[in-house]
């Protein structure tokens, strides 16, 4: 298993301001809670499961396989 963040500088650059500016918490998300502190909980589970491949809900990391 790798986590990378996404290559793309731009969505890194905007997602991070976001977690910026709401204390760690996703800026995709509504709620402020344990469960949405990035590295949130969803994103915890998908990586959780070997067959999983794909980004994060807000798009900033991205968990291979390899």
């Amino acid at each position: 298993m790798k986590i990378t963040l996404n290559p793309n500088q731009e969505v890194v650059d905007v997602v991070k301001e976001g977690l910026k500016k709401r204390g760690g918490y996703c800026p995709c998300r509504r709620e402020m809670n344990e469960d949405t502190k990035c590295m949130c909980k969803e994103f915890r589970e998908q990586i959780a499961d070997p067959d999983f491949e794909g980004f994060c809900h807000c798009m900033l990391y991205y968990k291979s396989k390899d």
